[in-house]
């Protein structure tokens, strides 16, 4: 019973860790949907006072970038998934095929990570004896078998955070009269950019100064590239 007390969550550690991951992800997507949709409409806004372009290029540009986020993360986690696939069945042949050598591999693989060669060799045949196929993947693959990676997932968690992202730009250059929308949408976006900054910068156990000065940074030279963009294409082109 005090054991259970002491540690409820032990159990649960993987999981953490990978909700994490996640969320750090999610971080990272909603940045990127700020400082892209935030540099598309700044540029055509200083092309064009007219809110019908601007809300119209916003909304393709969050369209776009949305499914081209899923559509890459969808492809980058199924290839891994596949790979941890495929390591899985190859180690699953090896158990039933040659466990004797899989018994000698698990043992010198605990060997490695600091135990005596009597008390590796125990511990093998005890892990072997409770789940060979879960001990394998984990020590030997660095793979928990019961919690692959998922591309449909990652994909939707990709898409989400970077329509979330992207909204806060597109807001803050419709909603202002026109003498305010370039300047409100840069502050918003440069706070947005701190925040987010700030909380990847938590999530990573780092110091947030240089992450958040990198994002407030590249967001501000994005914008204001963009921003000479518009003005100079729009004058060309009116």
């Amino acid at each position: 019973m005090t054991t259970d007390a002491t540690h409820p969550h032990e159990p649960h550690a993987t999981g953490l860790a990978n909700r994490l991951n996640w969320l750090r992800a999610g971080v990272l997507g909603a940045n990127d949907g700020i400082v892209s949709t935030a540099g598309i409409v700044v540029g055509v806004a200083a092309a064009t006072a007219d809110r019908g372009p601007i809300f119209t290029a916003g909304v393709a540009g969050l369209a776009a970038g949305a499914v081209s986020m899923a559509l890459g993360e969808y492809v980058s986690v199924s290839t891994q998934r596949d790979t941890e696939t495929a390591l899985l069945a190859k180690e699953q042949w090896e158990l039933a095929n040659q466990p004797d050598a899989e018994l000698d591999e698990l043992a010198q693989l605990l060997v490695g990570k600091g135990l005596s060669e009597d008390t590796a060799r125990d511990a093998a045949a005890e892990l072997t004896e409770h789940d060979a196929f879960a001990a394998h993947a984990n020590v030997e693959l660095g793979i928990d078998p019961h919690d692959l990676t998922n591309p449909w997932q990652a994909a939707a968690s990709s898409a989400i955070s970077f329509t979330v992202g992207a909204l806060l730009p597109l807001i803050a250059i419709l909603l202002p009269p026109e003498t305010w929308r370039i300047p409100v949408t840069f502050v918003a976006v440069l706070v947005a950019l701190a925040a987010t900054g700030a909380l990847g910068a938590y999530l990573g156990k780092s110091h947030p100064l240089r992450p958040t000065l990198r994002m407030v940074i590249g967001g501000a030279v994005a914008m204001a590239v963009t921003y000479g963009i518009g003005l100079a294409f729009g004058q060309v082109v009116g």
